[in-house]
């Protein structure tokens, strides 16, 4: 297996060519979905450098949750057979909840119709119809339901970001704040392209972790903790 690194350079990736949900539960039969969603799903924005995807990995292990990164995502829109498969896994209901979950993300004037965006939030929504997931990126908080959704924004001071960015590419301080701001401003792009969203908007989301001040351990906690609020509130709606 070939390894590269995600936007956060510390969780591998497969290379092209090689299918990132080979992680993926199977299929779960009708008897054993409560409901649908089956579970919490955790979606995850960052600012570059603000290590999201350490942080999203070590959330995943304390809650036993798969995590998919921004990679894994891309590459799974990207691929009609990897979505079937996905899909095909899923109970009879919890793929009709995908299709009716698709439609009304269509009906909003807000989101974007570009083929992409839809096998994007296809795929999304299937991983969420099953639940206990951790999503990466791709605005994935903007396609999933916010019920069952936690939907996270990872923060740190710009000058944290740019010497976290240097020491794991090894480069310049100049060259390090200029990855910082490339990748800012094309995740900025993409959600105000399909989402018409500006992720600094601080009410998009249910919580919000200044990881400098936390560091990656108690960031972590502090997004586990959040999820089991979450869980126990969708206790006390049902």
């Amino acid at each position: 297996m070939t390894e590269r690194y995600s936007d956060d350079f510390d969780i591998p990736v497969l290379a092209a060519g090689e299918s990132p949900l080979h992680g993926y539960r199977g299929e779960v039969d009708d008897e054993s979905l409560v409901g649908i969603p089956a579970g919490v799903s955790i979606a995850i924005s960052r600012e570059a450098g603000a290590r999201g995807a350490t942080i999203a990995r070590r959330a995943g292990e304390k809650l036993g949750w798969e995590v998919f990164s921004q990679d894994m995502l891309e590459y799974g829109a990207q691929s009609a057979s990897l979505r079937e498969e996905v899909l095909s896994k899923l109970p009879s209901k919890a793929t009709e909840w995908v299709d009716e979950q698709l439609q009304t993300l269509l009906d909003q004037p807000n989101i974007s119709r570009h083929p992409n965006l839809v096998d994007l939030a296809r795929l999304v929504l299937a991983l969420g119809a099953q639940g206990n997931v951790i999503l990466l990126g791709r605005g994935a908080g903007f396609l999933l339901p916010s019920r069952s959704t936690l939907h996270v924004r990872l923060v740190a001071p710009l000058p944290d970001r740019i010497t976290y960015m240097s020491q794991w590419l090894r480069l310049t301080e100049e060259e390090a704040a200029e990855q910082v701001r490339k990748r800012d401003n094309r995740r900025t792009d993409f959600l105000a392209t399909h989402f018409h969203r500006k992720p600094n908007d601080v009410h998009l989301y249910d919580l919000i972790v200044n990881t400098s001040r936390f560091g990656e351990e108690r960031s972590a906690d502090l997004v586990v903790a959040a999820a089991k609020a979450k869980m126990l509130a969708i206790l006390g709606m049902e």
